[in-house]
């Protein structure tokens, strides 16, 4: 009763908080309907991969100075352009911007520059509550063997969370960013918060902050905010979660309905079939905003590109798998491998990722079918190097 005295008392806090702070900055509204479909009519059929370099463990490994390897990412989306791919999802982490924020800067424009180049335009993500509560700047440790994403982190970790004296540097990580890259037609748009309700019982739960949920659910609001105020061209977006289940939208939960709330185009996160992906889709068409998956793509389970992809082109859905390149993330390797760790053995199947490291296909009629479906097909592939 402590602890659930103590989530309750924090978050009518903080809401209290919020409250203030929204209706100051209520003249700065989220985007109409009409603007968000017309920026939306503006794209391409939007296919891409939630992208991290084989070469990094997290996002710490991926942007900090010592480990930021251009020279792969550039050979990775130049795999990913020829699958006909326009997009990535790209996680950036606040430790980096505290650490040095002019560097970050630079290196954020040097992969737009690539990203570029390949005719790609990335959606960056903010936030992530998945993974490891503990993150650190540094040295990253080795994969885990057989382990799922054994070293990805969250932003920010759970001492930051825990501590609303370091919410001003979360503020000053975003706003800086935008103010950096808010204008940046380089930039598809901008995902302020990955799976917000996540709490990592089965992986880190020891670690986690009990009153977590809690504490997210009064900042996203205050984060939309934060962005707002900057006035980005792009889109600001949250992807709902864990909903496949849910028939028809309703009785979403507090954080999914401030997502919605605040969103000004739907993102989501599938990892059904294709019955529940479509179904989802329909339920969530009823907001009246474009609409794009964030991740899919789960062959264990079911979600695999030639079940949903082609619904993704039939609904005119944005098409963002998990995973491009397999790599230190493993995430080729089952959720189950964090209770039942792939040592020795291969899976019976990929779970995520397209490629392998030398960027030949996990499966070729599954590049075959992206290829056709975004156009690509239609222009030679380009070999693949090791």
């Amino acid at each position: 009763m402590t602890g659930l005295r103590t989530s309750l008392s924090f978050t009518a806090v903080l809401l209290i908080g919020c409250a203030s702070h929204t209706g100051m900055a209520s003249r700065i509204a989220r985007w109409s309907e009409q603007q968000a479909n017309t920026w939306y009519a503006a794209q391409p059929w939007l296919v891409g991969s939630n992208y991290v370099p084989r070469s990094a463990i997290n996002q710490l490994e991926m942007w900090q100075a010592e480990t930021f390897d251009s020279v792969r990412i550039d050979q990775e989306l130049g795999w990913a352009e020829a699958l006909g791919m326009n997009t990535m999802r790209v996680f950036l982490h606040d430790l980096v911007w505290q650490q040095d924020s002019a560097a970050f800067r630079k290196r954020i424009d040097t992969f737009l520059s690539i990203a570029a180049r390949h005719h790609i335009n990335p959606m960056f993500v903010f936030f992530d509550s998945v993974w490891d509560p503990s993150p650190h700047l540094g040295a990253q440790h080795q994969p885990t063997p057989g382990v799922h994403n054994s070293g990805w982190v969250q932003s920010p970790g759970a001492r930051a969370l825990a501590d609303t004296g370091q919410y001003p540097r979360l503020e000053a990580y975003v706003q800086g960013i935008l103010r950096a890259f808010g204008k940046d037609p380089r930039i598809l748009a901008w995902d302020l918060w990955n799976e917000p309700s996540a709490e990592n019982t089965d992986t880190y739960g020891k670690e986690e902050l009990h009153d977590k949920v809690a504490r997210v659910t009064a900042l996203l609001p205050r984060v939309f905010e934060w962005a707002r105020a900057v006035r980005p061209t792009q889109p600001l977006t949250s992807g709902i979660c864990c909903v496949e289940s849910n028939p028809n939208g309703r009785n979403l939960g507090t954080l999914a309905e401030i997502q919605l709330r605040e969103s000004d185009i739907v993102t989501f996160h599938n990892y059904g079939g294709p019955e529940t992906f479509r179904r989802q889709v329909k339920w969530l068409k009823r907001y009246g905003r474009p609409v794009i998956c964030t991740e899919y793509m789960a062959r264990s389970v079911g979600s695999t590109f030639e079940a949903v992809l082609p619904i993704g082109k039939e609904e005119r859905v944005g098409m963002i798998n998990w995973g491009l390149v397999a790599g230190k993330t493993q995430t080729y390797l089952p959720w189950d491998s964090w209770q039942h760790p792939y040592v020795g053995r291969e899976p019976a199947v990929w779970h995520h990722d397209v490629l392998h490291p030398n960027g030949t296909p996990y499966r070729q009629e599954e590049v075959d079918l992206i290829r056709r479906l975004t156009g690509a097909e239609k222009v030679p592939a380009a070999p693949a190097k090791s």
